[in-house]
């Protein structure tokens, strides 16, 4: 698909006029605008963070400015230029396959201020913005959650989980490969561009995975106006035998006053391109000096260290959903990923927005590569699994994430037994699908 300029594109008609019912005014909020003070106001209180110095504000209009904003006012409120309801949204690459990507529309900051709940703003909102990108040409719209009971009713379905993990260093002890590259401190003014190159090239390969911006890797890099423990922030680079670097390890180490050789090392990310700078990596987190505890957050629901440390026990891992995915454009959705056999698919898919819905058959070749065709409710495709189910099921089954089987036991879908097993056999991804970010 062409380039696509956000802010060019018109506020979605029905969301404004249901909205204005409410009494809202329903418009969009440039970062060079004097409400976009108001705008961060209202994202910082729907999230519970402190308010926004005048500096931070500053340094704000650039980071958001690539962004489509957009408000809902109310003219009566006391403080008329801070919405009471928030969303913002840019376009995004996610990692179908590996050395596949589709662009897709990421959406944040969507927040109701609680003087105005239950009064349909967050449907009008985010309704909007997916009427908005579905127009647009955008296949996919993704969002990562801080509340997950929400956003099934709007068509989302949870597509790639993660895992938190907390592990007892000198109780673990490592086992794994010991790369012959070699590992070197990173100034914090030099991580933004080594984390940037890392990860353009490492994501291509892993399902789930999107692409950064240059606000996040300054702000991993505690380079943001007013961040928050930015020179706690440390970072190490792997470079293989031939000099390239590899991976980057950016961590920070609380302070244990009372037991000065037990500090608590906590990854704030760990970009690898490779198993040989995944494993120097973490060994480095687990073998520093001093470090009694390494925590990490989201990891993938597969990570190869469970088999690198001597003792499995040594490690806590909690799971959870974390990139939620909403199809827009069927065909386009399931013909941007490859697949791992040949098969025949009939779906039947329901969707309350009218976005999604319709009856599509899904040829896969040999190689892998899809072919989808319209389905007319007279058809009956020779050979065909049949499965039935909605919007929000699809976007979890996209990727591989979740198993049709699951789903089928869980009553989430319609399809046999046997149908489900040839489902899950077509759509298997070689690796489970991760987001190593937050957006």
């Amino acid at each position: 698909m062409p380039d696509i300029d956000l802010h060019a594109l018109p506020l979605d008609e029905s969301s404004a006029a249901a909205l204005a019912k409410s009494g809202l005014d329903y418009r969009r909020v440039s970062h060079t605008a004097p409400e976009f003070s108001g705008f961060l106001h209202a994202i910082n209180r729907g999230f519970l963070t402190e308010e926004s110095t005048a500096e931070q504000v500053e340094d704000q209009r650039g980071v958001l400015g690539l962004r489509r904003m957009t408000g809902a006012f109310d003219a009566d409120s006391v403080q008329a230029d801070v919405p009471v309801g928030t969303i913002d949204s840019w376009t995004m690459d996610l990692t179908m396959s590996p050395g596949r990507t589709l662009p897709m529309l990421a959406i944040s900051g969507v927040t109701v201020a609680p003087t105005h709940r239950r009064r349909g703003i967050a449907g009008s909102m985010v309704g909007g913005e997916l009427r908005m990108a579905a127009a647009a040409g955008f296949a996919i719209a993704a969002l990562t959650v801080t509340e997950s009971t929400i956003y099934g009713r709007w068509g989302f379905g949870p597509a790639v989980y993660t895992t938190d993990w907390d592990i007892a260093a000198r109780r673990a002890t490592w086992i794994g490969p010991r790369p012959e590259g070699r590992l070197d401190f990173l100034e914090r003014e030099d991580l933004p561009a080594r984390l940037a190159e890392v990860h353009d090239r490492a994501r291509l390969n892993q399902v789930g995975e999107v692409s950064g911006w240059a606000g996040l890797w300054e702000r991993m890099a505690g380079l943001r106006v007013g961040a928050e423990g930015a020179r706690k922030v440390r970072a190490v680079q792997y470079s293989d035998a031939s000099g390239s670097a590899r991976g980057v390890l950016v961590y920070s180490l609380a302070e244990e006053t009372e037991q000065f050789a037990a500090q608590t090392l906590t990854i704030q990310v760990l970009v690898a391109d490779g198993d040989d700078a995944y494993a120097a990596l973490w060994r480095f987190a687990l073998e520093h000096d001093l470090v009694a505890r390494v925590r990490a957050t989201l990891c993938s629901v597969d990570e190869p260290l469970r088999w690198m440390i001597a003792d499995q026990r040594a490690a806590q891992v909690s799971v959870i959903e974390h990139e939620w995915l909403r199809i827009l454009d069927t065909p386009r959705a399931l013909a941007a990923r490859t697949y791992a056999r040949a098969g025949v698919l009939d779906l039947s898919i329901s969707d309350s927005l009218g976005l999604a819905d319709g009856r599509w058959r899904l040829e896969v070749d040999e190689a892998g590569a899809a072919r989808v065709e319209v389905l007319a409710e007279s058809d009956a495709p020779s050979g065909a699994t049949k499965v039935q189910l909605d919007a929000s099921a699809l976007g979890s089954l996209l990727l591989g994430g979740v198993k049709a089987e699951t789903l089928r036991r869980a009553g989430r879908i319609t399809i046999s037994a046997d149908a489900a097993r040839e489902f899950d056999a077509i759509f298997a991804p070689a690796h489970p699908p991760r987001l190593s970010l937050w957006y």
